[in-house]
């Protein structure tokens, strides 16, 4: 009988953002005792709750320095209003993370010896299966293009919703009113006001901070309307010095949501990896995505998940109950009766009419510059990034079957180890160094071939 043990995901977006106040900040880093987004030091992640035309886009706030120094600009479809900005609880997306990380299980062999005695007896085979207010400088501002379409404040935040007729009278707007804008802001400036897009801006409103009690900013989440189904991340990259990682989790009513103006394709998956990685699955995963990264060209977005948020298997976390998705920004659940529901559900969990896409994302000016493109499609597919370990059995064994067992080993580990050095471009002779077992070699001589030819 195999043992079977789920590690707790080992490893526990945009965001077009462009981030930028006293202090140039960019908005988008990740860690994996779980392969979670605490691995990357500077990722972003982001919630895309859509149906039909409107979207609750929901952005953690990672933010690390003094919070009066925060401030982001948002490129978004239309005005927005207040009732349409809120603040989110931050462990919804905590929630996200841990629900859809990469994950790793172990399995245990029994005793091969045991087994065949049990198959014995058996009848037959078993299967299983924030401003100046004077009417100057609104003058001022009219001078520049620059229409301060709403303002208000929500939670810790000031909110301005900014409308712009050229690149250059925004980014002056921006730094007469205490925001550093990056050098090169106003070339990435320019596409968004030729879509007649509106600016989001957001900083901290100090006095309701204090009054507030948190300790860290709470993500902003923001609706609307559009055609597009699309995640800015072009502002993003001003203050980026290297490679920005960015997490997408894409909530439907439909399926599977994919990249449409570049490639989507699944990070490796449901592969053997030698047993001594549990100690190192944080690097692990690093080195396999990085790997994979290259080898596509660093012009891909990688799946990482994807399933109906009524189930999973195995759970790395509890599916997110209907309150916990509506935190997340799912608007439809109070109205999805009709909706069909997936015949592959666990029926310990109520349905859900939710499907979960993660996404991850690492890009560059060069390999990424258009916005992220999204759609939405009927595809239900089950994905998830599992690695597995498999823990030989260590027992002794006085049958043929065991004898067997133990010669089959070998090519076992050995394939492991190939894997491993594959997936990661780790170094094979220091992958067998660590999987060295005493008295167990990985070559097959010919007396053992002879032995296993003979069936023995």
């Amino acid at each position: 009988m195999q043992l079977f043990r789920l590690f707790l995901p080992l490893i526990s977006a945009i965001l077009a953002l462009l981030c930028f106040a006293p202090t140039a900040w960019a908005f988008c880093g990740f860690y994996v005792a779980k392969a979670d987004t605490k691995l990357y030091n500077q990722a972003s992640q982001v919630i895309l709750a859509r149906d039909g035309n409107r979207t609750v886009l929901t952005m953690a706030n990672d933010f690390q320095g003094d919070v009066k120094d925060f401030a982001v600009v948002i490129p978004v479809p239309t005005v927005l209003k207040k009732e349409q900005v809120h603040v989110a609880e931050p462990k919804i997306i905590e929630r996200l993370d841990a629900f859809s990380a990469p994950r790793l299980v172990e399995y245990f062999d029994s005793d091969p010896c045991a087994v065949m005695e049990k198959m014995a007896d058996m009848p037959a085979p078993l299967a299983g299966g924030r401003m100046e207010s004077s009417a100057n400088k609104m003058r001022r501002d009219s001078n520049l293009g620059v229409t301060v379409e709403a303002k208000f404040n929500v939670g810790e935040y000031d909110i301005v919703i900014l409308s712009a007729k050229e690149s250059g009278g925004l980014e002056i707007w921006l730094n007469r009113n205490g925001y550093k804008i990056p050098k090169g802001a106003k070339e990435l400036l320019k596409p968004y006001i030729r879509s007649a897009m509106k600016f989001f801006v957001a900083k901290v409103n100090l006095d309701k901070f204090a009054e507030s009690g948190y300790q860290l900013l709470r993500p902003l989440q923001i609706s609307y309307e559009s055609l597009k189904f699309m995640l800015p991340i072009r502002l993003g990259m001003i203050n980026a010095t290297k490679e920005q990682d960015l997490v997408v989790y894409i909530l439907s009513p439909q399926g599977q949501a994919e990249i449409t103006n570049y490639r989507t394709v699944k990070v490796p998956s449901d592969v053997n990896i030698p047993v001594y990685v549990k100690s190192e699955f944080g690097d692990f995963y690093k080195s396999m995505f990085q790997t994979s990264y290259t080898k596509e060209d660093k012009k891909v977005g990688f799946l990482e998940y994807a399933w109906d948020m009524s189930s999973c298997d195995p759970c790395s976390a509890e599916p997110l109950n209907n309150e916990e998705l509506k935190q997340a920004g799912v608007f439809w659940l109070d109205n999805n009766s009709d909706r069909p529901v997936s015949p592959t559900f666990r029926s310990r969990f109520p349905s859900s009419s939710v499907f979960i896409t993660r996404l991850h994302v690492r890009y560059t000016r060069n390999k990424f510059p258009e916005d992220l493109m999204f759609q939405a499609t009927s595809q239900r597919e089950s994905f998830q990034g599992r690695y597995i370990l498999q823990h030989p059995f260590t027992g002794n064994v006085q049958c043929s079957a065991g004898r067997q067992y133990q010669r089959s080993l070998n090519q076992r580990l050995e394939k492991e180890a190939e894997t491993l050095a594959r997936l990661t471009n780790w170094n094979i002779q220091n992958i067998r160094q660590k999987m060295q077992i005493p008295g167990r070699k990985f070559s097959t001589s010919l007396w053992d071939n002879f032995l296993a030819w003979l069936g023995l």
